[in-house]
């Protein structure tokens, strides 16, 4: 590309990007006055209560990515099954908080700890499994790097994804939430929900990205057997409180009773199928990663010995 093609493609590029964000403010502003004006009729893909701080993280989170795939060099760029991936985990994280979906899930305990399921393990395992850093930064605005880089923000992700917290931090904040006296507040208060679907995704994504990072240390943060000892420490917290919850008699969470369940089943059969959801597909999902953890290991055991043989 010559300087002349440059500097008229920027332009272009930039009445793109201006495009680009006006079209998901309009949707954005359709969607919230839809929801505002005819809740009773709307399909069960539209919202069940319109989200913006959600919706603009799932949207800007698509539209930086795609940006960012085109802008990287080729040898850089995220295959196929990566973008699937990426896309994947971030709108089935979308579908089960701003979807009829999200009623359900404050009707029912088992479609509940289903919801968790996906904003706490598949969206962010999907998520991290894109490694999508590199492409999101590449197609971000620059006005937000900054914002990215600034020491606390990065003294908050140096805590959240230390090896001695991560794990600490997974299943603690299952086991939060799970506390029946702290459960019912929660249901019954729109902002502690938010904060407690919000705590979940983000926390997931942290800790799966931690994870699944393709590299070896350095420049990864965890050695890759230190990883594969994360994983399964976080497996035993999760069969216990999924164990109790499915073979206890004891109705732990009546909140459900006050809202009203949606589906002719007992409350003790609602709390077995939610503890059985955590405690076998959240526990697979350990299963997997470590699957995948190892496979790096082997994968970083190849190069290093395709180099020693160059060398030699």
């Amino acid at each position: 590309m010559t300087a002349a093609t440059a500097v008229d493609a920027e332009p272009a590029s930039n009445r793109t990007g201006l495009l680009a964000y006006g079209g998901i403010l309009a949707v954005g502003a359709a969607l919230d006055l839809l929801c505002r004006l005819y809740p009773a009729e709307l399909p069960f893909w539209m919202p069940w209560e319109f989200s913006w701080p959600i919706y603009l993280a799932v949207a800007l989170s698509l539209l930086w990515f795609f940006i960012g795939v085109r802008r990287l060099d080729e040898a850089e760029r995220p295959n196929l099954l990566r973008k699937t991936s990426f896309a994947a985990g971030v709108m089935l994280i979308y579908a089960v908080v701003q979807t009829h979906y999200d009623y359900l899930s404050q009707h029912m305990f088992f479609f509940h700890r289903f919801q968790h399921m996906v904003l706490h393990h598949l969206g962010p395992f999907l998520i991290a499994l894109a490694w999508p850093g590199a492409a999101l930064l590449a197609g971000m605005p620059e006005a937000v790097k900054p914002v990215l880089r600034a020491r606390p923000v990065r003294l908050v992700v140096d805590i959240i994804q230390h090896p001695a917290v991560a794990p600490f931090l997974f299943v603690g904040l299952i086991y939060f939430w799970l506390i029946p006296s702290v459960h019912v507040i929660v249901m019954l208060d729109d902002r502690l929900y938010n904060l407690m679907n919000w705590s979940m995704a983000v926390d997931g994504i942290f800790f799966w990205c931690l994870i699944l990072d393709p590299r070896p240390k350095p420049p990864a943060r965890v050695a890759m057997g230190l990883r594969a000892i994360l994983t399964m420490l976080v497996v035993p917290p999760q069969i216990a409180v999924g164990a109790v919850m499915a073979l206890s008699s004891t109705d732990f969470y009546p909140v459900y009773r006050i809202c009203g369940r949606i589906l002719p089943i007992t409350a003790i059969s609602d709390q077995h199928f939610g503890g059985l959801i955590l405690w076998i597909p959240s526990s697979m999902m350990s299963v997997m990663a470590l699957l995948l953890v190892l496979n790096f290991m082997r994968l970083d055991e190849e190069r290093k010995y395709n180099a020693l043989r160059g060398l030699a």
